[in-house]
């Protein structure tokens, strides 16, 4: 190691051995670029944009409140509040950028209303599918004590029949 007359390294030795170590591959591939599961862009432009979905989520009454919470292009998300307190989530989803979604519901073994192929997401999720491309999910938020049965209900309350209608 190179020093100065006072023993310690000098900073443009510093400043260069910082610029070596950090020069790497350019553009092309790079040693993270097998880790990327999903190539191409993150949101087909056939999605259908996420306020056109915001009028097939379920109308709330009573002590039922409905906040939306997120939308963009391919999905819509809400939160289900019972008294004030968010009990559920709940989305759609557009799985024209995402086709791999559609296809775990191809071995469905339940069917909500005999038609919407239904899959548990997770021990707090249930999901069907719509159409053959949209995914309605219904998610219990934790803390909360709404269970699968509340989820396959408020399923039922949203607007299946007009969502599968939609391109």
């Amino acid at each position: 190691m190179i020093r100065n007359r006072t023993g310690r390294v000098g900073a443009p030795l510093i400043v260069l051995a910082l610029l070596v170590a950090g020069c790497g591959p350019t553009g092309g591939e790079t040693r993270f670029s097998a880790a990327l599961t999903h190539k191409g862009p993150a949101v087909a432009k056939e999605a259908v944009a996420g306020g056109k979905l915001n009028r097939f989520f379920p109308k709330t009454e009573g002590e039922w409140d409905l906040v939306y919470t997120q939308e963009k292009h391919g999905m819509a998300q809400a939160e289900l509040k019972k008294g004030g307190k968010a009990v559920a989530q709940l989305a759609i989803f557009d799985t024209v950028s995402n086709p791999e979604v559609a296809e775990e519901y191809q071995d469905a073994k339940d069917k909500l209303d005999g038609k919407y192929p239904l899959l548990a997401k997770g021990k707090l999720g249930t999901g069907i599918l719509v159409g053959d491309r949209f995914q309605v999910q219904v998610r219990t938020l934790p803390g909360s004590n709404f269970a699968e049965a509340d989820r396959k209900e408020w399923l039922q309350k949203f607007d299946l029949a007009g969502l599968a209608t939609l391109q």
